[in-house]
């Protein structure tokens, strides 16, 4: 039975089982939307029913961040494994250029990174995949993807929006389904990943915000700060 921290579902699974799920919602013709939970995702679900309960109603939600972790610890259970969207996303990706799937990117048009360079540079690592895709506006909800054929849907919006827009998507074409965030400006080097040594200690929230001061304070405000103080007093 999955886990839930503060009200949002969380599936403690190893990362074995993890990909076992994912290659099992491959070979199942159904829609399977995934998402990656991290304590900002779980912030927002506080005042967001609309997400809390496309969350909960996910066939996957993947530990991400830190903060889970620890959230996990203070509730006295101990989190099996913590899969950072953007290696998730690369884990698709291979299973999907394995399979000779296609993938369909909802980019938006205001973000780092634009369809084109996203496309290439994927295409660099995984030449076998069929990517098709377009730069949306993010606030165009009621875009709809015509002639629907691609098996694997990934979105960038962020968190609120890429769920909603995933969620209005809803294809049994679609196997798969599964916000992203900025994962695709990692890919394109529009952002520099964290190195290994600030993942392993959980301070990825500190490298993001040596790069980005202006943009990431108030996020990580809230991902160290607000959540933990909340979970705390749960």
């Amino acid at each position: 039975m999955p886990d839930k921290i503060l009200g949002v579902k969380i599936d403690n699974l190893s990362k074995k089982e993890i990909l076992e799920k994912i290659e099992s919602f491959l070979d199942e013709p159904k829609f399977h939307q995934i998402a990656t939970i991290n304590p900002e995702f779980i912030l927002e679900a506080q005042k967001n029913e609309e997400f809390k309960n496309i969350l909960n109603n996910c066939v996957l939600n993947v530990a991400d961040g830190f903060g889970i972790k620890l959230a996990f610890l203070r509730f006295g259970k101990f989190l099996k494994y913590r899969f950072a969207g953007v290696d998730l996303m690369m884990e698709i990706l291979r299973l999907a250029n394995d399979r000779g799937l296609e993938i369909f990117l909802a980019i938006n048009k205001d973000g780092l990174s634009n369809f084109s360079e996203i496309k290439t540079e994927i295409l660099k690592i995984f030449p076998n995949l069929k990517i098709f895709g377009d730069d949306i506006n993010v606030s165009n909800i009621q875009y709809s993807i015509l002639d629907i054929r691609y098996q694997i849907l990934l979105c960038n919006f962020g968190a609120p929006q890429q769920e909603i827009f995933i969620n209005n998507l809803k294809s049994d074409t679609i196997r798969i389904a599964m916000g992203i965030g900025g994962s695709f400006d990692f890919l394109t080097g529009k952002i520099k990943r964290a190195p290994k040594i600030f993942r392993i200690l959980g301070l990825e929230w500190l490298y993001r915000f040596i790069q980005e001061p202006k943009y990431r304070w108030k996020r990580i405000f809230n991902a160290v700060i607000i959540f933990p103080v909340k979970i705390i007093l749960n």
